[in-house]
């Protein structure tokens, strides 16, 4: 073959390379499914939400009713049924209690975050785990419970006591915005026990800050341990509010799961 001949051969295989590279479409992200826990809403992550949807990333934030954790979980689990791909399922706080549950035997769960979160061992409630570690003051903090039919009762944080106690790192009027828009977790809820771990068979990564009152720092690092978890991040004095206070190191963490294998 001649020199010229085989110029064009190569030209025209490599056009034909670059023609079906082009036919072949990128691989879809999955879908971040973000769980938001007690005394907040799911405007908690919209820091986060902000740097996915730029990245690329579908996202759902999903209403957690914060009445039980089977129930709770129960909501979450029809969120991720309607997702025909991958998911990476995120908790914060008492989030990651219902995402320890919901995840169980969902194929298309591929990693779990836990943001400043709970993560059960199956016989373990949420109330277990704050009591685990000394350091937590959310009790004191915690104003008077508000009767409900069959016994149970709603839990609110002090309005007053709200910004120190659960988001000392956010600007005082935000906070205290917050603080009057907190949604309430019923007691039957933090003291149910946990009937599931996904952690135990779908990998975790997980993100807290230094200064959290509401969990110990020594517990989610023991339970991170306990998961072995993929990676760690710690943020130095932020607070339990760690995705509003820093956003980017939790949506960091997020894509860095997600894109995980």
């Amino acid at each position: 073959m001649s020199k010229k001949a085989l110029a064009f051969s190569f030209a025209f295989a490599l056009t034909g390379f670059a023609a079906a590279q082009a036919r072949t479409p990128p691989a879809a992200k999955p879908t971040v499914v973000l769980v938001h826990g007690a005394f907040a809403d799911s405007s908690s992550w919209d820091g986060v939400v902000a740097d996915l949807r730029r990245d690329g990333y579908p996202v759902v934030s999903a209403a957690n009713p914060l009445r039980g954790a089977a129930s709770d979980a129960a909501a979450v689990r029809t969120v991720i049924n309607s997702i025909p791909g991958p998911v990476v399922l995120v908790g914060h706080s008492y989030g990651g209690t219902v995402i320890s549950a919901a995840a169980d035997g969902a194929a298309n769960v591929k990693a779990l975050v836990y943001v400043a979160a709970f993560a059960p061992e199956v016989g373990e409630s949420t109330f277990d785990l704050t009591g685990k570690f000394p350091g937590s003051t959310l009790p004191a903090a915690l104003d008077k419970p508000i009767d409900l039919p069959g016994g149970i009762h709603d839990l609110y944080i002090q309005q007053d006591k709200f910004p120190a106690q659960f988001a000392a790192d956010v600007p005082l009027p935000k906070a205290r915005l917050m603080a009057i828009a907190q949604r309430p977790l019923t007691d039957a809820a933090g003291g149910e026990k946990a009937v599931a771990a996904a952690w135990k068979t779908i990998p975790s990564w997980w993100v807290w800050g230094g200064g959290d009152r509401n969990i110990p720092p020594a517990a989610m690092a023991w339970m991170a341990d306990r998961a072995h978890a993929k990676q760690v991040v710690t943020v130095p004095g932020a607070s339990h509010v760690v995705m509003i206070s820093h956003p980017h190191a939790v949506s960091a963490l997020i894509e860095t799961a997600a894109k995980a294998q």
